[in-house]
């Protein structure tokens, strides 16, 4: 029976299935069997019993029922891998793990492991990114308040909303397929000196050789480990994007408020939004979002804690790793997946965006006179104290903020009735919104039609 959600509520089948003991299993084969075959190469150990361990590493002989059964008595992880798969090997079982130590297998194949399992986070990234331009292109006009503190501030569009969102994503996913250069294998040794190899007069390129076969670039110099900077680099950057899903998870929840509902969250047929109250629309895609985010976040201190090694390395950091390393993973995929879909069918109000633009009965555009005073020739500072006084009569006396201004004497020095009409549209006091989205558009589609992910 499953314990715990990501076995069986979170993230995609693919990406569960890379974390799986099974799989974790077969990538460690595939090292062993690469280690066999590099050693045939240069003559350490016969070709005969290289084809052989080659042949017989991996599930079909060695099950990880039996690695399980030998690992209660031997207390070892790795050291049950090898005698597992020595028991099938025959004559040849004498040459499995020559020169190897066992996170010389362990660190070679958890690169193997997050080498697979960024790809899929940058294919669905990518998937994602597509969603979110056509979002900034479909809403680049539309008009809406722009909020800070919580309160009305200026108006934007919901394009240029979304090209802050898409920006981000898009740097983020660079980040990411940058870091892979971060996941390396290594095959140095007890303590990283290669020194067993040396004593078998294998060159110093041996390690080179053997994870080329793999597909793998190694540590320019490592202990019995790879640095742990390494795979905190990896997971910062995951970490750091799934902080922008929460951003736009968060956005989607408070705009689809009651009091708001400017976009929501789609809403199927026969979805129930309650068990008590009929007419309930929550938005629990996105607080599922938020919800995973912080287990996500969570994992990130004991990543960087692992840092610390003492001396040439000790084994504080792999239970952690056992824990945070599919949670990140797993749950990540799931929140792409999550939110893609949101987004895909996302329910969009413009009706409410115009009835909530006039809330404030036009106060959102003191700043807007501000400037208009001061290109006019009035005293900045002035202006400003005048313009709070009249913004909170306007509110005070729940008058349209024309009304007031039109009534100024001081106002009327400087701008009149027509004046004041234009510069009250929203449409006129967007500034560059419409622009800056355009460029994001315009960059980050260039960005998926050059770079492959």
């Amino acid at each position: 029976m499953s314990i715990h959600p990501i076995d069986y509520r979170y993230g995609s089948q693919e990406i569960r299935e890379i974390f799986k003991e099974e799989k974790k299993l077969e990538y460690q084969l595939k090292v062993e069997s690469a280690l066999s075959e590099t050693l045939a190469e240069f003559g350490i150990i016969p070709k005969s019993s290289a084809q052989i361990i080659k042949k017989r590493a991996n599930l079909k002989f060695v099950k990880l029922k039996r690695v399980k059964e030998i690992e209660k008595k031997v207390k070892h992880e790795v050291v049950a891998l090898v005698l597992a798969l020595s028991e099938v090997c025959g004559k040849a079982k004498k040459y499995v793990h020559l020169t190897a130590t066992s996170y010389d297998i362990l660190d070679t194949a958890l690169a193997l492991q997050l080498k697979e399992a960024t790809k899929i986070l940058l294919k669905k990234g990518k998937k994602l990114l597509k969603v979110c331009l056509k979002i900034c292109q479909s809403y680049k006009d539309l008009i809406m308040v722009g909020r800070t503190h919580g309160q009305h501030a200026l108006p934007i569009t919901l394009g240029f909303k979304f090209a802050n969102f898409t920006h981000q994503i898009g740097e983020s996913l660079i980040r990411i397929r940058e870091n892979q250069k971060y996941i390396l294998g290594k095959f140095s040794g007890a303590v990283g000196t290669q020194a067993s190899q040396r004593i078998l007069n294998l060159p110093e390129d041996f390690e080179d050789k053997l994870l080329k076969k793999l597909d793998l670039k190694k540590a320019e110099i490592s202990t019995q480990v790879v640095a742990r900077e390494n795979l905190a680099r990896v997971l910062a950057d995951i970490v750091i994007l799934a902080g922008t899903l929460e951003k736009i998870a968060k956005e989607i929840r408070n705009l689809q408020r009651t009091e708001i509902f400017e976009i929501a969250e789609p809403f199927s047929e026969k979805q129930v939004g309650s068990s008590a109250m009929p007419q309930k629309r929550n938005p629990w895609q996105s607080e599922n979002i938020c919800s995973n985010v912080k287990i996500i976040r969570s994992c990130i201190l004991p990543c960087l804690e692992n840092i610390a090694l003492e001396h040439e390395r000790d084994l504080t950091n792999s239970a952690a790793e056992r824990t945070i390393l599919p949670t990140i993973f797993v749950l990540m995929d799931d929140i792409l997946e999550r939110m893609t879909k949101i987004l895909e069918n996302l329910d969009v109000f413009p009706e409410n965006m115009e009835k909530n633009l006039k809330l404030s009965k036009g106060r959102i555009f003191a700043e807007a006179i501000l400037s208009q005073l001061v290109k006019k020739g009035a005293e900045r500072q002035k202006s400003h104290q005048l313009l709070k006084e009249l913004s909170f009569k306007a509110e005070r006396e729940k008058r349209e903020f024309k009304e007031v201004l039109m009534e100024s004497k001081e106002i009327q020095k400087y701008l009149s009735q027509k004046e004041i009409e234009k510069v009250l549209q929203p449409e006129n006091y967007l500034g560059f919104a419409i622009k800056k989205t355009e460029k994001i558009i315009k960059k980050w589609n260039s960005f998926l039609r050059q770079i492959c992910l």
